[in-house]
Protein backbone atom coordinates (compact mmCIF):
# COMPACT_ATOMS: atom_id res chain seq x y z
CA UNK A 1 0.00 0.00 0.00
CA UNK A 2 1.07 3.58 -0.89
CA UNK A 3 3.09 5.23 2.42
CA UNK A 4 2.29 8.72 0.68
CA UNK A 5 -1.95 8.92 0.51
CA UNK A 6 -4.47 8.38 -2.14
CA UNK A 7 -3.10 8.29 -6.10
CA UNK A 8 -5.26 11.46 -7.36
CA UNK A 9 -5.35 11.43 -11.52
CA UNK A 10 -7.04 13.62 -13.14
CA UNK A 11 -9.65 12.68 -15.80
CA UNK A 12 -12.71 14.52 -18.02
CA UNK A 13 -15.75 14.43 -17.52
CA UNK A 14 -17.57 12.40 -19.97
CA UNK A 15 -18.88 9.20 -19.98
CA UNK A 16 -16.26 7.33 -22.57
CA UNK A 17 -13.63 8.86 -20.46
CA UNK A 18 -14.80 8.10 -17.07
CA UNK A 19 -15.03 4.60 -18.55
CA UNK A 20 -11.63 4.22 -19.40
CA UNK A 21 -10.10 6.02 -16.70
CA UNK A 22 -11.75 3.43 -14.36
CA UNK A 23 -9.84 0.94 -16.44
CA UNK A 24 -6.53 2.88 -14.98
CA UNK A 25 -8.36 3.06 -11.59
CA UNK A 26 -8.77 -0.77 -11.86
CA UNK A 27 -5.93 -1.63 -12.60
CA UNK A 28 -3.64 0.22 -10.19
CA UNK A 29 -5.75 -0.57 -7.60
CA UNK A 30 -5.19 -4.50 -8.75
CA UNK A 31 -1.46 -3.60 -7.66
CA UNK A 32 -2.67 -2.02 -4.22
CA UNK A 33 -2.64 1.54 -5.11
CA UNK A 34 -5.43 3.56 -3.79
CA UNK A 35 -6.81 5.99 -6.81
CA UNK A 36 -9.33 8.51 -6.79
CA UNK A 37 -10.54 10.21 -9.75
CA UNK A 38 -10.61 13.88 -10.27
CA UNK A 39 -12.56 15.08 -13.14
CA UNK A 40 -11.50 18.37 -14.69
CA UNK A 41 -13.55 20.59 -17.99
CA UNK A 42 -11.15 21.25 -20.81
CA UNK A 43 -11.38 23.50 -24.06
CA UNK A 44 -12.42 20.60 -26.10
CA UNK A 45 -14.93 19.68 -23.97
CA UNK A 46 -16.58 23.78 -23.44
CA UNK A 47 -16.46 24.46 -27.11
CA UNK A 48 -18.78 21.75 -28.41
CA UNK A 49 -20.07 22.87 -31.61
CA UNK A 50 -16.75 23.50 -32.98
CA UNK A 51 -14.78 20.45 -35.57
CA UNK A 52 -11.75 18.68 -34.21
CA UNK A 53 -9.46 20.48 -36.34
CA UNK A 54 -10.34 24.21 -35.07
CA UNK A 55 -10.71 24.24 -31.77
CA UNK A 56 -7.20 25.77 -31.60
CA UNK A 57 -3.44 23.99 -31.36
CA UNK A 58 -3.23 20.10 -31.01
CA UNK A 59 -4.34 19.56 -27.18
CA UNK A 60 -8.11 20.88 -26.84
CA UNK A 61 -8.87 17.54 -24.58
CA UNK A 62 -5.68 17.41 -22.57
CA UNK A 63 -3.62 20.83 -21.46
CA UNK A 64 -5.89 21.67 -18.37
CA UNK A 65 -5.34 17.98 -17.33
CA UNK A 66 -1.95 18.33 -17.92
CA UNK A 67 -1.68 21.89 -15.72
CA UNK A 68 -3.47 20.74 -12.69
CA UNK A 69 -0.32 18.03 -12.74
CA UNK A 70 2.24 20.66 -13.34
CA UNK A 71 0.82 22.71 -10.38
CA UNK A 72 1.07 20.05 -7.88
CA UNK A 73 -2.67 19.50 -7.27
CA UNK A 74 -2.98 15.82 -8.81
CA UNK A 75 -0.34 12.98 -9.24
CA UNK A 76 -1.24 12.59 -12.40
CA UNK A 77 -3.52 12.75 -15.65
CA UNK A 78 -5.80 9.82 -17.57
CA UNK A 79 -5.88 10.72 -21.96
CA UNK A 80 -7.09 8.82 -24.69
CA UNK A 81 -3.27 8.85 -26.39
CA UNK A 82 -5.08 10.20 -29.63
CA UNK A 83 -5.79 13.18 -28.07
CA UNK A 84 -2.49 14.12 -26.75
CA UNK A 85 0.17 16.31 -28.38
CA UNK A 86 3.08 15.39 -29.33
CA UNK A 87 5.56 17.83 -27.80
CA UNK A 88 5.09 17.73 -23.96
CA UNK A 89 6.19 19.72 -21.27
CA UNK A 90 10.03 19.20 -20.08
CA UNK A 91 8.84 18.23 -16.25
CA UNK A 92 6.03 16.22 -17.90
CA UNK A 93 6.44 12.41 -18.69
CA UNK A 94 4.44 9.47 -20.17
CA UNK A 95 4.12 7.37 -17.14
CA UNK A 96 2.28 4.28 -18.29
CA UNK A 97 0.82 2.85 -21.76
CA UNK A 98 -1.54 0.44 -20.61
CA UNK A 99 -2.41 -2.87 -22.78
CA UNK A 100 -3.82 -0.95 -25.67
CA UNK A 101 -7.54 -1.46 -26.59
CA UNK A 102 -8.84 -2.02 -30.15
CA UNK A 103 -7.46 0.50 -32.46
CA UNK A 104 -9.60 0.07 -35.64
CA UNK A 105 -12.80 2.15 -36.77
CA UNK A 106 -16.25 0.65 -37.34
CA UNK A 107 -18.65 1.52 -39.67
CA UNK A 108 -22.11 1.50 -37.88
CA UNK A 109 -25.17 1.68 -39.54
CA UNK A 110 -28.92 1.21 -38.57
CA UNK A 111 -28.95 -1.98 -41.19
CA UNK A 112 -25.38 -3.29 -40.53
CA UNK A 113 -24.62 -2.44 -44.07
CA UNK A 114 -20.91 -2.56 -45.04
CA UNK A 115 -19.37 -0.10 -46.96
CA UNK A 116 -19.85 -1.31 -50.18
CA UNK A 117 -23.23 -1.78 -49.34
CA UNK A 118 -24.09 2.35 -48.60
CA UNK A 119 -26.37 3.77 -51.71
CA UNK A 120 -24.97 5.93 -53.80
CA UNK A 121 -24.47 9.43 -52.20
CA UNK A 122 -24.69 8.15 -49.06
CA UNK A 123 -24.39 10.73 -45.91
CA UNK A 124 -21.89 9.51 -43.43
CA UNK A 125 -21.28 11.17 -40.31
CA UNK A 126 -17.76 11.68 -38.95
CA UNK A 127 -15.56 14.95 -37.38
CA UNK A 128 -12.05 12.99 -38.04
CA UNK A 129 -10.34 14.43 -41.18
CA UNK A 130 -8.50 11.14 -41.69
CA UNK A 131 -11.43 9.56 -41.43
CA UNK A 132 -13.29 11.40 -44.19
CA UNK A 133 -10.38 11.73 -46.67
CA UNK A 134 -10.22 8.07 -45.99
CA UNK A 135 -13.90 7.87 -46.73
CA UNK A 136 -13.97 9.87 -49.83
CA UNK A 137 -10.87 7.90 -51.10
CA UNK A 138 -12.36 4.47 -50.93
CA UNK A 139 -16.35 6.01 -51.94
CA UNK A 140 -15.79 9.48 -53.69
CA UNK A 141 -19.42 9.52 -54.15
CA UNK A 142 -20.00 9.66 -50.39
CA UNK A 143 -20.83 12.97 -48.55
CA UNK A 144 -19.32 13.41 -45.30
CA UNK A 145 -20.90 15.32 -42.53
CA UNK A 146 -20.03 16.93 -39.14
CA UNK A 147 -20.69 14.59 -36.55
CA UNK A 148 -19.45 15.17 -32.65
CA UNK A 149 -20.76 14.77 -29.41
CA UNK A 150 -20.12 11.27 -27.22
CA UNK A 151 -20.50 8.12 -28.27
CA UNK A 152 -24.43 8.02 -27.61
CA UNK A 153 -25.04 11.20 -29.03
CA UNK A 154 -23.37 9.88 -31.91
CA UNK A 155 -25.12 6.89 -32.33
CA UNK A 156 -28.38 8.14 -31.20
CA UNK A 157 -28.25 11.26 -33.94
CA UNK A 158 -27.77 8.08 -36.65
CA UNK A 159 -30.49 5.97 -35.42
CA UNK A 160 -33.17 9.07 -34.15
CA UNK A 161 -34.41 8.96 -38.15
CA UNK A 162 -35.40 5.47 -38.88
CA UNK A 163 -36.85 4.67 -35.41
CA UNK A 164 -39.15 7.88 -35.73
CA UNK A 165 -40.00 6.77 -38.87
CA UNK A 166 -41.03 3.65 -37.81
CA UNK A 167 -42.87 5.24 -34.53
CA UNK A 168 -45.31 6.93 -36.94
CA UNK A 169 -45.69 3.67 -39.34
CA UNK A 170 -47.12 2.12 -36.07
CA UNK A 171 -48.77 4.89 -34.35
CA UNK A 172 -50.79 5.05 -37.82
CA UNK A 173 -51.24 1.26 -37.68
CA UNK A 174 -52.19 1.50 -33.98
CA UNK A 175 -55.25 3.93 -35.35
CA UNK A 176 -56.00 1.64 -38.38
CA UNK A 177 -56.54 -1.41 -35.09
CA UNK A 178 -58.49 0.79 -32.79
CA UNK A 179 -60.35 1.98 -36.14
CA UNK A 180 -61.63 -1.58 -37.41
CA UNK A 181 -64.84 -2.61 -36.66
CA UNK A 182 -64.42 -6.10 -36.57
CA UNK A 183 -64.20 -7.12 -39.82
CA UNK A 184 -62.85 -10.49 -40.21
CA UNK A 185 -60.24 -10.17 -43.23
CA UNK A 186 -58.25 -7.36 -41.36
CA UNK A 187 -54.79 -8.25 -40.50
CA UNK A 188 -52.82 -6.04 -38.71
CA UNK A 189 -49.48 -4.77 -40.18
CA UNK A 190 -47.43 -5.15 -36.73
CA UNK A 191 -47.83 -7.74 -34.10
CA UNK A 192 -47.07 -5.48 -31.64
CA UNK A 193 -48.45 -1.88 -30.32
CA UNK A 194 -47.19 1.28 -30.38
CA UNK A 195 -46.92 0.78 -26.62
CA UNK A 196 -45.35 -2.79 -27.02
CA UNK A 197 -42.94 -2.21 -29.50
CA UNK A 198 -41.54 1.21 -27.77
CA UNK A 199 -41.28 -0.88 -24.39
CA UNK A 200 -38.65 -3.77 -26.30
CA UNK A 201 -36.49 -0.95 -27.02
CA UNK A 202 -33.03 -0.11 -25.66
CA UNK A 203 -32.54 3.00 -23.20
CA UNK A 204 -29.99 3.49 -26.44
CA UNK A 205 -33.33 4.07 -29.23
CA UNK A 206 -35.26 5.38 -26.79
CA UNK A 207 -33.54 8.34 -26.25
CA UNK A 208 -32.72 8.24 -30.09
CA UNK A 209 -36.54 8.65 -31.20
CA UNK A 210 -36.86 11.52 -29.10
CA UNK A 211 -33.92 13.39 -29.99
CA UNK A 212 -34.24 16.32 -33.07
CA UNK A 213 -32.87 15.54 -36.29
CA UNK A 214 -30.85 17.94 -38.18
CA UNK A 215 -28.99 15.29 -40.06
CA UNK A 216 -29.74 12.18 -41.33
CA UNK A 217 -26.89 9.88 -41.56
CA UNK A 218 -26.63 6.36 -43.27
CA UNK A 219 -23.64 5.52 -41.24
CA UNK A 220 -21.21 7.36 -39.04
CA UNK A 221 -17.72 6.23 -38.00
CA UNK A 222 -16.09 5.66 -34.49
CA UNK A 223 -13.51 4.20 -33.07
CA UNK A 224 -13.50 0.62 -32.20
CA UNK A 225 -12.24 1.34 -28.30
CA UNK A 226 -14.43 3.69 -27.92
CA UNK A 227 -17.50 2.04 -28.61
CA UNK A 228 -16.89 -1.16 -27.28
CA UNK A 229 -15.70 1.01 -24.10
CA UNK A 230 -18.87 2.71 -23.79
CA UNK A 231 -20.50 -0.61 -23.62
CA UNK A 232 -22.85 0.27 -26.54
CA UNK A 233 -21.24 -2.22 -28.67
CA UNK A 234 -24.07 -4.75 -27.99
CA UNK A 235 -26.49 -2.47 -29.20
CA UNK A 236 -25.65 -1.35 -32.76
CA UNK A 237 -24.48 -3.39 -36.06
CA UNK A 238 -21.02 -2.32 -36.98
CA UNK A 239 -18.50 -3.55 -39.39
CA UNK A 240 -15.02 -3.82 -38.63
CA UNK A 241 -13.19 -1.07 -41.39
CA UNK A 242 -10.08 -2.81 -42.52
CA UNK A 243 -6.64 -1.13 -41.28
CA UNK A 244 -4.59 -1.62 -43.97
CA UNK A 245 -7.70 1.25 -45.88
CA UNK A 246 -8.81 2.54 -43.30
CA UNK A 247 -5.33 3.10 -41.00
CA UNK A 248 -5.95 4.68 -37.47
CA UNK A 249 -5.32 7.46 -35.95
CA UNK A 250 -1.61 7.53 -33.89
CA UNK A 251 -2.51 6.10 -30.47
CA UNK A 252 -5.88 5.34 -31.22
CA UNK A 253 -7.53 2.66 -28.56
CA UNK A 254 -4.54 3.31 -25.92
CA UNK A 255 -4.82 5.27 -23.04
CA UNK A 256 -1.87 7.17 -21.18
CA UNK A 257 -1.35 8.27 -17.81
CA UNK A 258 1.03 11.41 -17.65
CA UNK A 259 2.84 12.50 -14.52
CA UNK A 260 5.66 14.68 -13.38
CA UNK A 261 9.74 12.71 -13.65
CA UNK A 262 10.10 11.52 -10.77
CA UNK A 263 8.89 8.61 -8.10
CA UNK A 264 5.22 8.72 -9.32
CA UNK A 265 5.94 8.45 -12.43
CA UNK A 266 8.50 5.46 -12.24
CA UNK A 267 5.87 3.88 -10.03
CA UNK A 268 2.81 4.29 -12.44
CA UNK A 269 4.94 2.86 -15.25
CA UNK A 270 6.46 -0.29 -13.11
CA UNK A 271 2.71 -1.18 -11.98
CA UNK A 272 0.75 -0.46 -15.18
CA UNK A 273 3.10 0.02 -18.06
CA UNK A 274 2.45 -2.45 -21.24
CA UNK A 275 5.68 -2.99 -22.70
CA UNK A 276 4.51 -3.99 -26.51
CA UNK A 277 1.46 -1.36 -26.08
CA UNK A 278 4.05 1.40 -25.48
CA UNK A 279 6.96 0.72 -28.35
CA UNK A 280 3.71 0.63 -30.91
CA UNK A 281 2.57 3.93 -29.87
CA UNK A 282 5.85 5.06 -29.78
CA UNK A 283 6.53 4.25 -33.20
CA UNK A 284 3.13 5.54 -34.31
CA UNK A 285 3.62 9.43 -32.18
CA UNK A 286 7.51 9.47 -33.64
CA UNK A 287 6.61 9.07 -36.90
CA UNK A 288 3.26 11.84 -36.33
CA UNK A 289 6.21 14.13 -34.41
CA UNK A 290 8.14 13.74 -37.55
CA UNK A 291 5.66 14.81 -40.02
CA UNK A 292 3.97 17.46 -38.01
CA UNK A 293 0.41 17.50 -38.86
CA UNK A 294 -1.34 16.92 -35.57
CA UNK A 295 -5.30 17.61 -35.84
CA UNK A 296 -4.93 19.88 -39.26
CA UNK A 297 -3.96 16.67 -42.00
CA UNK A 298 -5.72 13.51 -42.56
CA UNK A 299 -2.78 11.24 -41.09
CA UNK A 300 -3.05 7.73 -40.23
CA UNK A 301 0.05 5.84 -38.22
CA UNK A 302 -0.41 2.00 -37.10
CA UNK A 303 2.61 0.00 -36.07
CA UNK A 304 2.20 -3.65 -34.81
CA UNK A 305 4.96 -5.53 -33.16
CA UNK A 306 5.82 -8.69 -35.29
CA UNK A 307 8.58 -10.47 -33.72
CA UNK A 308 11.69 -8.55 -33.66
CA UNK A 309 10.04 -5.94 -36.05
CA UNK A 310 7.42 -3.61 -35.92
CA UNK A 311 5.39 -3.18 -39.24
CA UNK A 312 4.42 0.58 -39.86
CA UNK A 313 1.19 1.66 -41.88
CA UNK A 314 1.09 5.31 -42.76
CA UNK A 315 -1.07 7.03 -45.15
CA UNK A 316 -1.34 10.85 -45.67
CA UNK A 317 -4.25 12.48 -47.84
CA UNK A 318 -5.40 15.80 -48.86
CA UNK A 319 -8.64 16.63 -47.25
CA UNK A 320 -11.25 15.00 -50.22
CA UNK A 321 -8.98 12.19 -50.23
CA UNK A 322 -8.01 12.54 -53.77
CA UNK A 323 -4.41 12.48 -53.31
CA UNK A 324 -2.29 10.09 -51.34
CA UNK A 325 1.52 9.11 -50.06
CA UNK A 326 1.11 5.88 -47.91
CA UNK A 327 3.86 3.46 -47.27
CA UNK A 328 4.63 -0.09 -45.23
CA UNK A 329 8.06 -0.42 -43.34
CA UNK A 330 8.93 -3.25 -40.87
CA UNK A 331 11.38 -1.47 -38.04
CA UNK A 332 13.41 -3.00 -36.07
CA UNK A 333 12.32 -3.05 -32.25
CA UNK A 334 15.53 -2.31 -30.86
CA UNK A 335 16.07 0.97 -32.29
CA UNK A 336 12.15 1.61 -33.01
CA UNK A 337 12.09 5.49 -32.90
CA UNK A 338 14.85 6.14 -34.63
CA UNK A 339 14.21 3.67 -37.07
CA UNK A 340 10.27 5.63 -36.90
CA UNK A 341 12.65 8.80 -37.42
CA UNK A 342 13.99 8.14 -40.52
CA UNK A 343 10.60 6.52 -41.78
CA UNK A 344 8.94 9.80 -41.29
CA UNK A 345 11.64 11.75 -43.45
CA UNK A 346 11.43 9.56 -46.30
CA UNK A 347 7.72 9.68 -46.23
CA UNK A 348 7.61 13.50 -46.10
CA UNK A 349 10.64 13.68 -48.98
CA UNK A 350 7.78 11.38 -50.78
CA UNK A 351 5.29 14.26 -51.03
CA UNK A 352 3.92 14.11 -47.71
CA UNK A 353 5.09 16.86 -46.44
CA UNK A 354 3.52 19.02 -48.75
CA UNK A 355 0.04 17.37 -48.28
CA UNK A 356 0.36 18.56 -44.80
CA UNK A 357 1.50 21.67 -45.21
CA UNK A 358 -1.33 22.32 -47.72
CA UNK A 359 -4.03 21.06 -45.31
CA UNK A 360 -2.70 23.82 -42.67
CA UNK A 361 -3.05 26.22 -45.07
CA UNK A 362 -6.72 24.99 -45.71
CA UNK A 363 -7.14 25.29 -41.68
CA UNK A 364 -6.40 29.05 -41.21
CA UNK A 365 -8.03 30.11 -44.04
CA UNK A 366 -11.16 28.62 -42.51
CA UNK A 367 -10.11 29.92 -39.00
CA UNK A 368 -10.00 33.57 -40.33
CA UNK A 369 -13.31 35.74 -39.56
CA UNK A 370 -15.23 36.42 -42.83
CA UNK A 371 -16.38 40.11 -43.22
CA UNK A 372 -19.74 39.20 -41.70
CA UNK A 373 -17.97 37.42 -38.64
CA UNK A 374 -16.50 41.00 -38.01
CA UNK A 375 -17.61 42.30 -34.38
CA UNK A 376 -19.14 44.94 -34.47
CA UNK A 377 -17.50 48.33 -34.40
CA UNK A 378 -14.45 46.65 -36.54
Amino acid sequence: MRTRGTLRLATRGSTLARRQATLVKEALENRRYEVELVTVETTGDQIRDELIHRLGKTGAFVRELDERVLEGDLDGAIHSMKDMPTEQPDDLVTAAVPERGRPGDYLITPEGATLEELPQGATVGTSSLRRRAQLLSERPDLTVEPLRGNVDTRLEKLLAPSLQAEHEERSEADKERKGNTGEEDFEPEFDQTVDEWFDGLSELEKQALGREVETEYDAIVLAQAGLVRSGLDHYVDAQELPTGTFVPAPGQGALAVTATDGETATEIQSAIDHPRSRVETTVERTVLAELGGGCIAPIGIYAIVQGEYVHATVSVFNRDGEESVAATRDLPVENHATAAREFAQDLADRGAAELIENARKETESESEPSQEDQPEGK
